[in-house]
């Protein structure tokens, strides 16, 4: 399972991680995706939904 919302597409993002010497690692961040319940196309299915998704409401929760 790709680590992807499923609503809004967003994914990993890759960087430098930058220390005060100025040595610099890629390094990667994650975005805080959630396994829920959620209406698809009428039916309830388990979707990978990031939490700004959830939090502004763009996901129909099933009971």
């Amino acid at each position: 399972m790709a680590r992807r919302c499923a609503i809004c597409d967003k994914g990993v993002q890759i960087g430098m991680q930058v220390s005060h010497s100025h040595i610099r690692n890629k390094r990667t961040w994650m975005p805080n995706l959630q396994r829920v319940r959620a209406l698809v196309e009428g039916s309830p299915r388990r979707i990978m939904v990031c939490t700004r998704c959830l939090r502004s409401g763009k996901v129909q929760r099933s009971v």
